[in-house]
C-alpha cells in the first residue's frame, strides 16, 4: 500500500501539472486529476495516451479516435461519480448501516453528484439551460453510473467483509480499497460509455483554445492526413481553432448521432441495471451484505 500511495502522489503531480498546458475543457482536466488520484500511474497513462497533446495544434484531431472519446467520457463519469461514492461512504462509516443499505446510499450520493454537479452544471454551457442540461444528461449518467457501481461493489463489498480495518476511513486500507474497486468501475462502464458515446448520448474529449491565432504547421499536416483519410467532418475541420460550437469552443467529440430509439434505449438501461444486479450478486456470494459496517 505505501508504494500504491507514492506511485499515486507521484501520478497527481505530474498530471496536475503538465495538464494546464494541454487545451482541454476545465472540467476535464479536474476529472483527470481526481480519476489519477484514485489510480496513480493508470490515471497517468490514460491522460498520456488520450488526452495530452503530442504536438501544438494537434489535439483537435488527436482527440478524434472514438477510443479517445470513450476514455475521456468514462473518466468524466468515474470522477464525478467516485467523489459521491467516497463522500458518501466517508460519512456513513459510522452509522453502523446494512452493507447492502450503505452501497445504495453511496450509489445514490455518487449517482447525484455526478449528474447534478460533474455532469449537469459542468456541461451547462452546451445546452444553454441548467434545466435543459439535467434533463439531458439524466439517461447517460444513469447508465453510466450503474456499470460503475456493479464493478465496484464487486470489489468493494467482499474486500471489506474480509478486511474489517478496510471499512474505516481513518485508515489507508480504506482508501486503497476504495481506489481498487474505482479502477474497476472504470473498466466495467467502458463498454457502456462506448455505446453512449458511439449514439451521441454523451461526449467524450473537447478541445478548448484561448484567442486567434494561426493554425500551427503540425496541426496544418494533421488536418491534411485526415482529409485525405476521408475524415474531413473530423474535429479542427471546421476552424483553425476546433470551435465550431456557438458557445465557449469547446466542442463533443465527432462520433455524435442524431440519437437513439426508446426500444433501444429502453433494452440498455435494463442492461445497465443488469450490470448492478451482477455486481450485487457477486458481492452476496463472495461477501457480506447483510453485515455492519
Amino acid at each position: 500500500m505505501l508504494l500504491w500511495f507514492i506511485q499515486v502522489a507521484i501520478s497527481v503531480v505530474f498530471v496536475a501539472v503538465d495538464i494546464r498546458s494541454t487545451p482541454e475543457a476545465a472540467v476535464m482536466k479536474w476529472g483527470f486529476v481526481v480519476i489519477t488520484a484514485f489510480s496513480g500511474l493508470f490515471g497517468a497513462l490514460l491522460y498520456v495516451l488520450s488526452c495530452r497533446e503530442p504536438l501544438p495544434g494537434t489535439h483537435e484531431v488527436y482527440v478524434a479516435k472514438k477510443w479517445r472519446q470513450v476514455v475521456g467520457s468514462t473518466m468524466h463519469c468515474v470522477a464525478g461519480d467516485g467523489i459521491g461514492i467516497v463522500a458518501a461512504a466517508v460519512v456513513t462509516s459510522g452509522l453502523g448501516l446494512l452493507m447492502w443499505v450503505d452501497v445504495l446510499v453511496e450509489y445514490a450520493f455518487g449517482f447525484l453528484f455526478g449528474w447534478t454537479v460533474f455532469q449537469a452544471l459542468f456541461m451547462k454551457s452546451m445546452f444553454g439551460t441548467y434545466r435543459e442540461s439535467l434533463t439531458r444528461t439524466f439517461m447517460s449518467e444513469l447508465l453510466s453510473m450503474n456499470s460503475v457501481m456493479g464493478g465496484m461493489t464487486a470489489v468493494m463489498v467482499p474486500w471489506m467483509s474480509h478486511d474489517m480495518q478496510a471499512m474505516h476511513p481513518s485508515g489507508a486500507r480504506f482508501w486503497f480499497v476504495m481506489s481498487i474497486a474505482l479502477c474497476a468501475g472504470f473498466v466495467v462502464a467502458l463498454p457502456m460509455n462506448w455505446w453512449l458515446v458511439d449514439h451521441g448520448l454523451k461526449h467524450g474529449m473537447m478541445t478548448v483554445r484561448k484567442g486567434p491565432g494561426p493554425l500551427p504547421q503540425a496541426a496544418a499536416v494533421a488536418l491534411a492526413g485526415a482529409a485525405l483519410a476521408g475524415h474531413g467532418n473530423m474535429p479542427g475541420a471546421h476552424g483553425p481553432h476546433g470551435s465550431h460550437g456557438p458557445h465557449t469552443g469547446e466542442h463533443e467529440g465527432p462520433h455524435t448521432a442524431p440519437g437513439v430509439g426508446r426500444r433501444k434505449l429502453a433494452l440498455m438501461t435494463l442492461v445497465s441495471f443488469a450490470v448492478f444486479a451482477a455486481g450485487f450478486l457477486v458481492a452476496g456470494l463472495a461477501g457480506d451484505l447483510t453485515m455492519h459496517r
